[in-house]
């Protein structure tokens, strides 16, 4: 089983909308560049667990809430 079987969609847009933020925004409270962050959205591109763990830490949430989780038991 791969990692894209238990990741589902990048839930990111839906937290940012949330939290009032834009991806700008994000990028700037995170270090990670806004082009990374789109396909984070786009889910062309995974997380890193750093990377999920700073955006998670912006966004005062868990990192298990950036993904629908599709775990298969």
């Amino acid at each position: 089983m791969s990692s894209r079987d238990i990741l589902g969609k990048c839930l990111l847009l839906e937290l940012l909308q949330r939290s009032y933020m834009t991806q700008a925004d994000l990028a700037t409270k995170t270090g990670i560049s806004k082009s990374q962050i789109n396909e984070y959205i786009k889910n062309t591109r995974m997380m890193t667990l750093p990377n999920a763990k700073l955006i998670a830490n912006a966004l005062k949430c868990h990192i298990d809430d950036l993904y629908e989780w599709n775990i298969w038991e």
